[in-house]
């Protein structure tokens, strides 16, 4: 369990990087960046592939396709649609919409197995719900009228991520938890090789025609945040967050992604070289505690089910 802790924070320190590439790497569009990084995802996985150690299965034709669906759609929708919601809404709202993840998958887990009374949820729920609308609430009030429109926009697109998420953390978890399933290492690279091949299908819409326009500066810096995005914030925050996966349970390894949250504010209040104001603060403060929150019911819960679970030893009870 310590491993896929560490393996599931590693991830969420990589995958907040998402809420400041696209900005840093303009005037190329998310587009680019998307397909960029996604080839260098997928090529980096076919080389690994000529290798023993990344091809160890058993695999049946519906575990590879539902690798390669899970790499070409969700982590390329994904990311093309919180490249977006940065690039629309700036780089502090998405981050907070996306930390809403932790609780909605418990809140789903809670749909289908009711392991917590609604009435405890609450709580923690309302204290996201809330902190996520402080700091919508301040960033539109403070954008110019010309630009809210471009804010929901952004919040819609961020909304879309976490859609796309919820659906990408519940296959790939259940995929990986079967019998005889893949190693992590072969799991990685055909989802790796699965995005690669989704970003293909961006190429009409790129803007690498005209990059030939760009200063010399930009390109190196946009190639460098593909090498970057591609490596270690695609190729290596999948293998870790498929071991986080494969190690702990759904429910659990679900509440680490308020660590992206965190990770992705940090990254983006760097950028914007400033401290956030006091209602992104609180609105952060109140998000982050409302998790902490729905963890400690859903741990406490799970500590007395197992215990509950356990078989009395016949010899203590005489």
């Amino acid at each position: 369990m310590p491993i896929g802790i560490l393996a599931g924070l590693l991830t969420c320190a990589l995958w907040g990087l998402t809420f400041v590439a696209p900005l840093i790497v303009a005037p190329y569009t998310p587009w680019d960046l998307t397909i960029a990084r996604y080839g260098i995802f997928g090529a980096l996985s076919l080389l690994l592939l000529a290798f023993r150690p990344f091809r160890q299965g058993p695999w049946t034709l519906p575990r590879l396709v539902t690798a390669l669906l899970l790499g070409g759609l969700c982590y390329v929708g994904y990311f093309v649609s919180a490249a977006f919601a940065v690039r629309f809404a700036g780089a502090a709202i998405p981050p907070l919409i996306i930390g809403l993840m932790p609780v909605t998958l418990a809140a789903i887990a809670n749909l289908q197995e009711r392991k917590l009374p609604w009435r405890r949820l609450s709580v923690p729920l309302a204290m996201i719900l809330t902190g996520l609308l402080i700091v919508n609430l301040s960033a539109l009030w403070t954008a110019p009228p010309a630009g809210r429109g471009e804010r929901w926009l952004g919040i819609l697109c961020a909304a879309a991520s976490l859609l796309i998420w919820i659906v990408y953390g519940q296959v790939n978890a259940s995929a990986l938890r079967r019998r005889q399933s893949p190693s992590v290492l072969s799991w990685t690279c055909v989802q790796g090789i699965g995005a690669g091949l989704g970003s293909l299908t961006l190429l009409p819409v790129s803007s690498f025609v005209t990059a030939q326009h760009f200063a010399p500066d930009t390109s190196v810096r946009f190639w460098s945040w593909a090498l970057i995005m591609g490596v270690a914030a695609s190729w290596l925050a999948a293998y870790c967050w498929a071991e986080a996966s494969r190690r702990l349970p759904l429910v659990l390894a679900s509440q680490l992604i308020v660590a992206e949250t965190v990770f992705g504010l940090a990254y983006g209040f760097v950028y914007a070289m400033r401290w956030p104001t006091p209602m992104e603060a609180s609105g952060a403060l109140l998000q982050v505690v409302g998790v902490c929150l729905a963890i400690a019911l859903l741990a406490k819960q799970e500590r007395l089910a197992n215990a509950g679970s356990t078989p009395r030893n016949p010899l203590l009870a005489e």
